[in-house]
């Protein structure tokens, strides 16, 4: 695994190995980015389940001016901070050794992406999309990345589906707020 384009090109990242952990393939990063690479620039991102990092490790070196990265494992929180070390991109992280649902609620942060990626087909749509619209900027993206057998709402919580893109057995579903002047 490594960072694809920008200021990190081609450095490697770390992962944790075991079969809890499905790093999100080349192809379907370099298709999330390709979706978002205008609207990247001076952004504010936040990579929930965050894994070895490498969605906003990604974003970063691509002009992101900030990234939060959140997962409540330990080991995944260490290789976040060392690969953000080996990039260089410390700088500009904020990692946050939480649970999802703990830390969208209690958040009062607004980002202009969301990186979801939690373990497939445990139900983590239904029990996070409501809980995004709040920490979603105004005329943010929600990227998830889920199992295709995961059905996700049209709408929920204030969020509306744009579009599901199908990699494989990988669906990348992105939401937006219902009312893009959506202001809470």
């Amino acid at each position: 695994m490594r960072v694809i384009t920008g200021t990190a090109r081609g450095r490697k990242l770390e992962t944790l190995d075991g079969l809890d952990v499905r790093p999100t393939t080349e192809i379907v990063k370099e298709a999330v980015f390709s979706m978002i690479h205008f609207r990247l620039p001076a952004s504010n991102v936040a990579d929930i389940f965050a894994g070895s990092g490498q969605m906003g490790i990604e974003a970063i070196s691509r002009g992101a001016k900030k990234a939060t990265f959140v997962d409540q494992s330990r080991a995944s929180i260490e290789i976040v901070r060392r690969n953000l070390a080996s990039t260089g991109l410390a700088g500009q992280a904020n990692v946050v050794m939480d649970g999802a649902e703990s830390f969208l609620e209690r958040t009062r942060e607004k980002f202009d992406f969301i990186f979801l990626d939690p373990p497939y087909n445990r139900g983590y749509g239904m029990k996070l999309l409501p809980l995004l619209g709040q920490a979603l900027a105004p005329g943010g993206l929600v990227l998830f990345e889920h199992s295709r057998d995961e059905v996700l709402p049209e709408e929920i919580g204030g969020l509306k589906r744009v579009k599901e893109y199908r990699y494989g057995k990988t669906l990348i579903t992105t939401y937006t707020h219902i009312d893009p002047q959506q202001d809470d």
